[in-house]
């Protein structure tokens, strides 16, 4: 099956080139690579020009990331597709065989993993671990959440249940995960492995304005989805995220043995 990965740019020639090259040396070879760029004014083509596994690149103003993942998704060809961003990497190089092998089983709609994110300019220093853990319908109202940059998804779901809101700033994965998961109730399966090293200091892990920007379209997404989140939910949703920040360096060391005995 082709799988697409869509990577949204914007004056991103200082994390470009990891991102490509990781995609570029993964061991799956049906991968198309789409770039939507944001009419950078910086080295970001040029970089992206270095690159020829690059199926497509699309470069004009957009109205923001959600907006350029839709145009990525409107030119996709793929069977599955997933979001890669400008500055995370695939954790290593078969992270696309193993989103594969899951897929293989007709009854999955999507795939997620876990999470590392890492230090801007040192991605072997692991600063948190996000391990996701299974999933059972109804967790999202306790607060749970897949780590979205994880999230590969087969392409009918987006032609079934629509594109990403971009109305929302910084919350239309998550109204995307709420309508998935709990309106549509696809099915969803977990790859106990790391897929994804992502960069501190991004567009949801950033300042407290930023989580306070967050939390306020969070309410909206529940609101505008016309369904009711428990009295606790979005109070358990960032106590969730506590326990990434407990030993990352001991967390890791689990996961990476874990990922050697299971091959």
């Amino acid at each position: 099956m082709k799988i697409t990965i869509i990577t949204a740019t914007w004056n991103s020639a200082a994390t470009l080139e990891d991102t490509l090259r990781s995609v570029k040396e993964q061991s799956y070879a049906d991968i198309e690579h789409i770039i939507i760029d944001g009419a950078s004014t910086d080295d970001t083509l040029k970089i992206a020009d270095r690159f020829p596994h690059i199926a497509k690149i699309c470069s004009e103003k957009d109205n923001g990331i959600y907006d350029a993942m839709n145009k990525g998704i409107a030119l996709a060809t793929g069977d599955i597709i997933g979001i890669l961003n400008s500055d995370d990497v695939l954790a290593d190089n078969r992270v696309i065989e193993r989103i594969a092998a899951r897929f293989e089983d007709a009854g999955i709609d999507a795939v997620y993993g876990d999470l590392v994110f890492v230090d801007r300019n040192d991605l072997s220093r692991i600063k948190r671990v996000w391990k996701a853990g299974s999933y059972r319908y109804g967790q999202l109202y306790r607060g749970w959440m897949p780590p979205h940059p994880t999230v590969y998804v087969r392409r009918g779901c987006y032609e079934r249940f629509g594109l990403f809101n971009i109305d929302y700033k910084v919350a239309a994965d998550y109204d995307m995960l709420i309508r998935l998961l709990l309106i549509n109730r696809i099915a969803l399966a977990y790859i106990p492995a790391v897929l994804i090293r992502m960069r501190t200091g991004g567009v949801s892990t950033g300042s407290f304005s930023r989580r306070f920007s967050i939390n306020k379209e969070d309410r909206l997404v529940w609101e505008n989805n016309k369904i009711s989140p428990r009295w606790y939910t979005l109070y358990c949703k960032p106590l969730y995220k506590v326990k990434q920040f407990l030993f990352p360096a001991l967390q890791w060391r689990w996961l990476s043995y874990r990922r050697r005995n299971r091959g």
